[in-house]
């Protein structure tokens, strides 16, 4: 899954929502579950994302949306064979990337 997000130092959940093309309350919940993602909060209580909790959320999103993990599965997976998992997913993350730059150059010929 390719995610387009500004590079800014701290996202909205609204944004982060509509990148992983889900619902914020999905974002919430995923956050209670996790302990890697530890949104900043201010005074209202609004979430601010930074691009570490992005990477992570991208990575749970890969864990349960796309390869089929339960959430217990998931956490799991991210306690025993975090940084092993965390390597193939980055190489995958990259190569997704490639081939989103050459279908976008495709279609520009």
């Amino acid at each position: 899954m390719h995610i387009e997000l500004p590079e800014k130092r701290y996202y909205g959940i609204g944004e982060v929502a509509k990148a992983f093309n889900v619902n914020a309350s999905l974002i919430r919940f995923w956050e209670k579950e996790f302990d890697v993602i530890k949104p900043k909060k201010n005074a209202k209580g609004n979430r601010k994302f930074t691009p570490e909790d992005i990477k992570n959320l991208k990575f749970i999103y890969h864990l349960v949306k796309e390869r089929g993990f339960t959430l217990e599965g998931a956490k799991i997976h991210l306690k025993e064979e975090k940084k092993q998992a965390l390597e193939k997913f980055e190489i995958i993350e990259k190569l997704e990337d490639i081939k989103a730059q050459l279908i976008k150059i495709k279609n520009q010929l």
